[in-house]
């Protein structure tokens, strides 16, 4: 079993903490009054944002798909009252190239959403209800390709997802 740690420390204004990650990386994370940084759970979506990100890439390098700009973006619906906890999210992978193989790209996603993202499935364990998209752009002139891979969550048991998945070799 691994620990992982992070401490935040009260910056004596407002709401505002430096967080310091076990790895020894820092960040200001703030509300939206003093606004210095972003909010605690704005940090949840990049995290996710980062590891499906990290995920579906390296998928892809390790295919020899020749990608030439991609991006993940995450939106999320969160809940009014308290504690306002995310309900629904969206995450979109936008891979771009010269011939971009679609089912390669469906199947770096699934890896990622069922196999290896540990914070697609902490969320989808818990509350939230995750749909992962794709939207591929070929060369200038060509019709984007869009599509949904799968819905995950909420109250996923993160164990049983992907039992059916072959493993490529990732850690993480």
């Amino acid at each position: 079993m691994t620990i992982k740690t992070s401490t935040a420390v009260y910056q004596g204004t407002g709401l505002r903490f430096a967080a310091r990650t076990g790895s020894g990386h820092e960040i200001v994370l703030d509300d939206g009054q003093g606004n210095a940084g972003p909010r605690p759970v704005e940090m949840l979506l990049v995290g996710q944002a980062g590891c499906t990100g990290m995920d579906v890439m390296s998928i892809l390098l390790k295919k020899r798909v020749a990608v030439t700009r991609y991006e993940v973006s995450v939106s999320a619906e969160q809940r009014d009252g308290q504690p306002a906890i995310f309900t629904s999210a969206d995450v979109v992978h936008v891979v771009e190239g010269p011939s971009i193989d679609e089912s390669a790209v469906r199947r770096a996603i699934e890896l990622s959403a069922t196999k290896y993202c540990s914070v697609a499935a902490m969320l989808s364990a818990g509350t939230v209800e995750i749909h992962h998209r794709y939207r591929i752009l070929g060369p200038d002139g060509a019709a984007p390709i869009e599509g949904e891979v799968l819905v995950t969550g909420p109250h996923a048991n993160p164990d049983a997802m992907g039992q059916q998945t072959q493993p490529t070799g990732l850690t993480g």
